[in-house]
């Protein structure tokens, strides 16, 4: 357990890394978001499909039903019960009227960053070469993950500080979702497939989207980069590196 919380603390630290930086924001830093979120979702979709599902869906359909429910957990909480929710800096502040939208928005994102730390404990469960390629699929979306949770909370009205609280709480849920997994059962033996369900939605359904905005020959080719050096190293390590 030791080893999956330090890495959610380093994921941790790239959500305050994003918080940080919106409050300071350039063209050429969203230019280069735009970047990491096309490659982030190009190696989380790669994740999600080749390195997480195979082994979720091992225990047959509950397995199965358990990625659908993480899933549809995710669209719940970030398009349903939230309104206005997207990845990337928030520039629309005239649909944010109410503080309570920036917060709405953040109890979204908790449910998500609490499944990435499931995520990342089921995957060294499995072993350590799917604990590390799960870590990095998440740790390349958590700087826009900040981002997003930080001016949402931002352009909602609320200060400086609280905008920060708010990434700072991202960052704890993650280490909480490593911790419970470890002591409850029904996380232990679904924490995969459901955080498999999590992380392709995070990958496809808010990631994608926000790269399709623009249509730019760069951001494809990091997409695509994304998916690739993802399996590159999906087959390096589970060469070299032990179960």
């Amino acid at each position: 357990m030791h080893t999956a919380l330090l890495y959610a603390l380093a994921a941790a630290g790239a959500n305050l890394l994003g918080g940080l930086v919106i409050t300071a924001p350039s063209a050429t830093g969203r230019a280069t978001q735009r970047l990491m979120i096309a490659f982030g979702s190009g190696f989380m979709i790669a994740t999600a499909l080749v390195g997480m599902v195979p082994h979720a869906v091992e225990s047959g359909e509950r397995g199965v039903l358990a990625v659908l429910v993480g899933y549809l957990l995710v669209h719940l909480t970030q398009h349903v019960l939230t309104p206005h929710f997207h990845f990337g800096e928030e520039t629309h502040s005239h649909a944010m009227v109410d503080r309570s939208v920036g917060t709405a928005a953040l109890l979204g994102l908790l449910l998500h960053t609490f499944f990435d730390g499931v995520a990342i404990a089921s995957g060294f469960q499995v072993g350590e070469w799917l604990g590390l390629l799960v870590f990095v699929a998440i740790l390349l979306h958590k700087m826009p993950e900040g981002v997003t949770v930080a001016s949402i909370m931002l352009a909602s009205g609320n200060s400086r500080r609280r905008a920060i609280g708010a990434v700072l709480l991202l960052g704890v849920s993650t280490m909480a979702g490593v911790i419970l997994t470890q002591h409850v059962r029904l996380l232990a033996s679904t924490g995969l497939a459901l955080s498999a369900g999590v992380t392709l939605y995070v990958g496809a359904s808010n990631l994608v989207p926000e790269v399709q905005k623009k249509r730019d020959l760069p951001s494809a080719i990091a997409l695509f980069a994304g998916a690739g050096l993802f399996y590159a190293t999906y087959l390096l390590l589970r060469r070299y590196v032990q179960p």
